[in-house]
């Protein structure tokens, strides 16, 4: 019983920004890493950011540079602030964690996704 709950996207303009949260939920022992993934109409689910339980973060080569992923981890939360958004940033963005439920059990759970919509 774990949810994890993307809020934050929305319609922005072309150098614009957002900020994204996940919020996990649930029986939840503890939270190794969480990122964010991304898909665009007709293109695969690509990697966008990831943060690990001890605060190290990958990024695509994308972007690097504009977006950053943080976390909360009291309030087992990930954020993604998105700065200077591009066209090729719009896409449904995914929530993604890697939770412990119990001492022997790990599992991948991921959020239902939030549109962040880029006009030009």
């Amino acid at each position: 019983q774990v949810q994890l709950v993307e809020s934050g996207g929305g319609l922005v303009q072309a150098g614009g920004s957002l900020r994204l949260s996940c919020g996990a939920s649930g029986s939840i022992f503890s939270i190794n890493d969480m990122g964010w993934y991304r898909q665009a109409p007709g293109k695969q689910r690509e990697l966008v950011a990831t943060i690990t339980s001890g605060g190290s973060t990958n990024y695509a080569d994308s972007v690097k540079g504009r977006f950053t992923i943080s976390r909360d981890y009291a309030k087992n939360t990930a954020y993604l602030q998105m700065n200077t958004l591009k066209p090729e940033d719009a896409g449904v963005y995914y929530c993604t964690a890697s939770v412990r439920t119990d001492v022997y059990i790990t599992s991948r759970y991921w959020g239902q996704g939030t549109q962040v919509t880029v006009s030009s």
